[in-house]
């Protein structure tokens, strides 16, 4: 079955980047001129998903106006012949087909993909997490569904990380089949580096059966009181085959203030427009 629907968790409270996320979501705090959660929506247009199921909670709204028509804006441009930037205002409002639905309280991850769950149905879907951005010249949702069309099952992204690090992740125990693919045999939330049953980490882009709603709603609390998703597939490798996937890109953590800077450098020098002088700068700064 075709993969059609993504769901993308966007209730977190941005507490790591207070006080900036005090009354504006993290999700829209900008990478160069664009709002992080855009990058991440485009990933998914372009690996061909149509529907976008969105999960926010309070305070969230500017979501919304984003992917939003704004008439009053657009009149303006227009009415000043700036059509570059209307025409970049419109393209936002016509990417995709967009959907919200609250999660109202911060439960975790599982939470958050169980309450999309009426606006997905019973189909196998995607799931985005805005705080990994990846830098691929295929997509890499669209390098996973190529390994999910292959395998017909649940499709983990897997990254390798540093053992001094693997405590922040969901990491699997698997065994390699090829291609970095890899067949999950079990998976733990948050490992100590000594327990860790390796260094493959699951990083943001998921697919899933639908299988996995049901799991979650019996999923008891787990690790920092929440709704784990990885205790759910967890039981789900019990009865279903689940892959994961190392895929080909670079991945910024921009949850983290310190991945979040050199994601903004480096999407900046890429930038046709500032590339060059920012380059520049970025030399004669150093040289002070």
């Amino acid at each position: 079955m075709k993969i059609r629907k993504a769901v993308f968790p966007a209730a977190g409270l941005g507490t790591r980047f207070l006080p900036a996320t005090k009354s504006q979501p993290k999700e829209m705090l900008p990478l160069v001129d664009k709002p992080m959660i855009q990058y991440v929506i485009e990933e998914a247009v372009q690996s061909g998903i149509e529907h976008v199921v969105l999960v926010t909670g309070r305070g969230k709204s500017a979501i919304e106006d984003h992917f939003d028509i704004s008439p009053e804006l657009e009149y303006n441009l227009a009415s000043k012949g700036k059509h570059d930037l209307l025409e970049k205002v419109r393209s936002i409002s016509e990417l995709i087909t967009v959907s919200y639905v609250r999660q109202k309280e911060p439960l975790g991850l599982g939470h958050a993909i169980l309450v999309a769950r009426d606006l997905i149905g019973d189909e196998p879907f995607a799931v985005f997490l805005g705080d990994d951005i990846v830098d691929a010249p295929v997509p890499c949702m669209r390098q996973m569904l190529e390994v999910y069309e292959q395998h017909k099952c649940s499709v983990l992204a897997l990254q390798q990380v540093d053992k001094a690090q693997i405590s922040s992740y969901g990491v699997v125990k698997a065994e390699a089949l090829n291609h970095g693919v890899h067949r999950i045999v079990d998976l733990v939330e948050k490992p100590s580096p000594e327990a860790a049953p390796s260094n493959l980490a699951i990083i943001g882009r998921y697919i899933l059966e639908p299988k996995i709603f049901e799991i979650l709603a019996r999923t008891r609390s787990g690790t920092g009181g929440e709704i784990q998703l990885t205790d759910g597939l967890r039981e789900l490798v019990q009865t279903r085959p689940i892959v994961g996937y190392e895929f080909s890109g670079k991945r910024y953590d921009t949850g983290s203030k310190i991945g979040y800077l050199k994601a903004t450098v480096e999407f900046a020098l890429k930038d046709p427009e500032l590339g060059p002088e920012f380059s520049q700068y970025l030399q004669e700064y150093l040289k002070q």
